[in-house]
């Protein structure tokens, strides 16, 4: 029953959109002196910046895309 793929390698382009419809990221940084958080697009494009930890999970999630921290 086990059975043998082949893979090829992924295109710059295609390691780009892995996972652009199931995971958002979600980055610390700072804006106007104070702490934000950036949430990106898996492809690293930025979504939206919003002032809380926990707010921008759920925005994510309320998305239907699971949040994974970047650090």
């Amino acid at each position: 029953m086990n059975q043998q793929v082949t893979f090829t390698g992924l295109s710059p382009q295609d390691f780009l959109l892995l996972g652009i419809n199931d995971v958002a990221y979600v980055k610390k940084g700072r804006q106007d002196d104070h702490d934000v958080y950036v949430i990106h697009s898996a492809d690293g494009a930025e979504i939206t910046t919003l002032a809380d930890h926990d707010v921008a999970f759920a925005a994510v999630r309320q998305n239907g895309m699971e949040p994974l921290s970047v650090h």
